[in-house]
């Protein structure tokens, strides 16, 4: 089986960016996607620089935070801050020509920052949500990069950065025997999402997830590859 460790919010603070890098140089992230609107991109970028052997994807934002493009009037309030949040699914569609300039400039302002680009992805999944899904794939066509999975786009299996998304190590699902649960997946080639990091007073300001993000920078270095896995 081969499995991909991916750690998101690169990028959303100083914190957050040592511990994915702490977890990709002794432990099992492979990669990371970067948020373009974060507390600390310019770390996370000079950090990715240093490990350029790390995989840097971007982590599309519409749910949190300010947006990049200046002149957006529907999605985001009179101080640029994004109004959906994580239960974007019970709002509004929102604007499709606003959503797609913001993220072609988030693409645009990764681009710029000479990285190489290797997937897309977005907080909280919001670009599984089937009203985005046409413009998700598109953004994937014209840069030339896969995505992660979404059930919305299970059928673009082309398009796609892996076969299934596990999404279970995460809160009370963080465990050491993940090994023991990943060949219940019927798949060969898997993508974990991971969130690790060391839990610094922005993290805690910013986001309701903090706490469990030093567990999992401390499993993720500590363990052990079974034989049958190939790390992606």
């Amino acid at each position: 089986m081969e499995v991909l460790f991916n750690a998101d919010d690169f990028g959303l603070t100083k914190g957050v960016n040592d511990g994915i890098i702490e977890a990709f140089v002794n432990g099992v992230v492979g990669s990371a996607t970067l948020m373009m609107n974060g507390l600390a991109v310019e770390d996370a970028v000079a950090a990715a620089k240093h490990h350029p052997r790390l995989k840097v994807g971007i982590h599309l934002v519409l749910t949190w935070g300010k947006a990049l493009c200046p002149d957006l009037k529907q999605i985001v309030d009179k101080e640029g801050t994004f109004l959906r949040r994580s239960n974007f699914r019970e709002t509004t569609v929102p604007d499709l020509k606003e959503t797609e300039k913001e993220w072609r400039t988030q693409l645009e302002a990764f681009l710029s920052t000479g990285l190489p680009l290797h997937h897309i992805d977005s907080h909280h999944h919001i670009h599984g949500w089937e009203p985005l899904k046409e413009l998700t794939l598109r953004l994937a066509e014209d840069y030339r990069v896969p995505v992660r999975f979404a059930e919305s786009l299970r059928c673009h299996p082309d398009h796609l950065l892996t076969d299934v998304l596990w999404t279970d190590f995460y809160g009370q699902g963080i465990t050491r025997q993940i090994f023991d649960h990943l060949p219940r997946v019927p798949t060969g080639k898997v993508e974990v999402m991971t969130h690790p990091a060391f839990v610094d007073t922005e993290l805690q300001a910013n986001s309701s997830y903090n706490e469990p993000r030093d567990l999992e920078r401390k499993i993720l270095c500590s363990l052990e590859i079974p034989d049958w896995v190939t790390l992606l």
